[in-house]
């Protein structure tokens, strides 16, 4: 799709899809956003080179990104019908860039049929208090936890016959049933595609077959999955996805998977770990209770495109 006209953006800027080969530019970019607006960085290259791995996702006609010369200073892409990522590099804010990007977004989701547009920004940002001015509206508040260095999870004894291993690789479509089956009971989208989760999985720079945890129940059937993943420099566990099935819960198997994803990450040099939850899930109160500390807040802001 187009762009707006590049007459909205300020003079001397470029733009046009971006590729693959992008990545590095979009990580550099996404990186200074981070530092200026929460004094960290959450994202890695592989998150986005997996992101991008996915055989459903056309980059080319659903992302664009905005050049000052050979500078990457600002990007938007849309992932399926509504999942949206923006970034904006802190020295060019203030110049209309941000707002062309989510005009941009809300062009491409009508162009494709979609109903609402929607993206996760620290709350409280440059980012939030722009979309909040132009009329997004809060969808839902995430929260990143933190498993503090040198706490542990009391050990959860699983049911009679049941095990958490290593997913064997026959086993990875019964896990992404688990995971989706799950996270459909509250987020509104549309099923992800097995080949989709299989490509960001193995297409993820640094995946281990032992990443993918699953939870086995007395008859080797997949009842419960945890993806666990090391930060690039190997001091972060990261619990990137963990679910239950519906009829296997309250009976410790989650906490049973969190204590097995944490110690996986530790013998793999992390010290610490961390994973994220929002405000549909209702979890919040069980990973404090395990000992998990609330760190970043952020929000979904999102635009109804009727």
């Amino acid at each position: 799709m187009a762009p707006p006209d590049q007459a909205q953006l300020p003079a001397g800027l470029t733009t046009r899809p971006l590729t693959r080969s992008d990545a590095h530019a979009v990580f550099v970019l996404m990186v200074a956003q981070e530092q200026e607006d929460i004094g960290q960085v959450a994202i890695e290259e592989a998150d986005i080179v997996s992101d991008w791995a996915r055989p459903s996702h056309d980059l080319g006609a659903r992302s664009v990104g905005v050049w000052d010369g050979e500078t990457l200073v600002a990007y938007a892409e849309l992932m399926g019908a509504d999942r949206a990522d923006t970034a904006v590099l802190p020295s060019h804010r203030g110049r209309g860039i941000g707002t062309w990007l989510a005009g941009w977004l809300q062009d491409l989701g009508r162009s494709l049929g979609s109903s609402i547009v929607g993206m996760p920004v620290p709350q409280g940002s440059p980012g939030d208090r722009l979309l909040e001015e132009l009329g997004f509206r809060v969808r839902w508040t995430s929260w990143v936890l933190t498993l503090p260095e040198g706490t542990t999870i009391a050990e959860r004894d699983l049911p009679e016959g049941y095990v958490v291993r290593t997913a064997a690789p026959d086993e990875r479509r019964a896990a992404h049933d688990v995971l989706e089956d799950a996270f459909l009971e509250w987020s509104e989208r549309d099923r992800e595609a097995f080949e989709d989760f299989e490509a960001s999985l193995v297409g993820r720079p640094g995946f281990e077959p032992w990443n993918l945890r699953v939870a086995l129940d007395a008859d080797g059937a997949v009842v419960g999955v945890s993806l666990v993943l090391v930060s690039e420099d190997g001091t972060t566990g990261y619990v990137d996805r963990l679910a239950v099935r519906r009829d296997q819960r309250n009976r410790g198997i989650a906490q049973a998977l969190l204590v097995d994803s944490f110690a996986r990450a530790r013998e793999h040099g992390a010290t610490t770990s961390e994973l994220s939850t929002d405000s549909r899930t209702g979890a919040l109160g069980l990973y404090e209770r395990v000992g998990m500390v609330a760190g970043t807040i952020w929000v979904n802001r999102a635009v109804d495109l009727s």
